[in-house]
């Protein structure tokens, strides 16, 4: 249990700086990424939430304090994973899963599971990231529809990459099924959407072989994606140009490379940062080919 100050008490007001901080940086982060939005959120974890969750408060007041706090440690762990400090992600994560437990706050407890589920997915680590993602269905039994496509897309990522096209494709259509009630009832800009969703389908396809699939259904990610989240589109843009480069599609591949370029400047993000350096590993044997040879020069005069 966490030690409380007797000379510090707290009330609601408190509990919604936490929130509002959190909302602040999570923006600043789909903007911006991971490495520039996470020293704030870090820094207000310490002198802000720190004190609070030591505080006197009512009962009511604690609980919902502890489940801004997880939120923000879970938001906190995210940034560290786009930094690609996947050591120090987990701890935040861990820290996440701690607080939100205390809280009784169900969502934010599967959403850290979950998120720790792509991070292992991220490394490679498929074993690692099915079994999280599978404690994370398992954890919201009550789960409404889009927070239930949130989770069997990542479970369906995870399937695929052990192998399990069966599963896997499973989870893809339960996804899609819960999606499609999710948005019959109401948008929810800032949560699981459809263009999670396409990403999720893609990845799916991608592992599985289906290049093709994966290519059509990373553009209708694309497509369907808010402008808000710069750091996304960046991202997933050269994800898409790596798999237009591998079905043999280098001219294309080249044109959605630059269009990354163009934004990458204003991204701060590791896992970013990874991507510029695939293309450029790509590229390196096709230099003789005036686009890849532009497209090689240009990145390699972005510092990284």
């Amino acid at each position: 249990m966490i030690k409380t100050n007797p000379h510090l008490r707290i009330g609601q007001r408190e509990v919604e700086s936490v929130i509002a901080m959190t909302e602040l940086v999570s923006g600043i982060d789909d903007q911006q990424g991971g490495r520039y939005a996470r020293p704030m959120a870090a820094s207000f974890l310490v002198n802000a939430i720190g004190p609070y969750l030591k505080a006197e408060a009512p009962d009511e007041v604690r609980r919902a304090l502890l489940s801004a706090a997880a939120d923000h440690c879970y938001l906190t762990g995210y940034m560290a994973m786009d930094e690609r400090l996947d050591g120090l992600a987990n701890r935040y994560y861990l820290k996440a899963l701690e607080l939100s437990r205390l809280a009784g706050d169900e969502l934010t407890f599967c959403t850290t599971l979950r998120g720790m589920s792509v991070m292992h997915g991220d490394l490679g680590d498929g074993v690692t990231a099915i079994r999280l993602a599978r404690s994370a269905s398992a954890a919201s039994p009550q789960a409404g529809p889009r927070m239930r496509a949130f989770l069997a897309g990542q479970e369906a990522h995870a399937a695929a990459l052990t192998g399990d096209r069966a599963l896997a494709m499973l989870r893809i259509k339960q996804a899609e099924s819960a999606m499609e009630k999710a948005e019959s009832q109401a948008k929810a800009f800032g949560s699981y959407d459809p263009s999670a969703l396409h990403y999720h389908i893609s990845q799916v396809r991608y592992e599985l072989d289906d290049l093709d699939g994966a290519i059509k259904s990373m553009q209708e990610s694309h497509q369907a994606r808010e402008p808000a989240y710069r750091r996304t589109r960046v991202r997933y843009g050269a994800m898409l140009a790596e798999r237009k480069f591998k079905a043999g599609r280098l001219d294309e591949a080249c044109t959605d490379w630059h269009r990354v370029l163009d934004e990458y400047p204003l991204v701060q993000s590791g896992r970013v940062d990874d991507r510029i350096r695939e293309m450029q590993t790509l590229m390196t044997p096709h230099l003789r080919n005036p686009s890849a040879r532009e497209l090689h020069d240009r990145s390699r005069s972005m510092a990284m």
